[in-house]
C-alpha cells in the first residue's frame, strides 16, 4: 500500500479532514479537530505516524520491522508505519482505522454522535 492509497483511506473515514498546521510539508489528518495521522509526502521511504494502543504498539513493533516508535511523537501512543511494501495492505488499513477510532472514542459524546449522521 503506497502513501496516496493510505491518504485516500484516511479521507474516506467519517468526518476526516486534511490540514497543514505545521506548514505545507506535513499533512495532518484530523477528526473533530483531533489528529489521528501525520505524514510528510516528500519523505523517502514513505511513512505515516498513527496513534496506537500502547500495548498493541509494542507488539506491532516486535512483529514488524516496518513499524517503529512514533517519529517526533509520544512514542508510547504513536507508531511510525513505513510504507515500504513489506506490510500487508489489510494491516495498514486496519492501523489507520485503529488510530482514527482511538481519537473518535476520546471525543465528547456530542461530537461522536455528529459523526454518525
Amino acid at each position: 500500500m503506497d502513501l496516496p492509497d493510505v491518504i485516500a483511506h484516511c479521507l474516506r473515514l467519517p468526518g476526516a479532514e486534511e490540514t497543514t498546521p505545521f506548514g505545507p510539508e506535513a499533512l495532518v489528518y484530523k477528526v473533530s479537530g483531533k489528529m489521528f495521522a501525520i505524514t510528510v509526502p516528500e519523505d523517502f521511504p514513505a511513512r505515516i505516524n498513527l496513534k496506537c494502543d500502547p500495548e498493541r504498539a509494542i507488539e506491532l513493533r516486535e512483529e514488524h520491522k516496518a513499524i517503529k516508535p512514533g517519529w517526533h511523537m509520544n512514542k508510547k501512543h504513536w507508531n511510525t508505519v513505513m510504507l515500504d511494501g513489506s506490510l500487508p495492505p489489510k494491516l495498514v488499513r486496519e492501523l489507520v482505522e485503529h488510530s482514527y477510532q482511538l481519537v473518535v472514542d476520546a471525543l465528547p459524546k456530542k461530537a461522536r454522535e455528529a459523526l454518525r449522521k
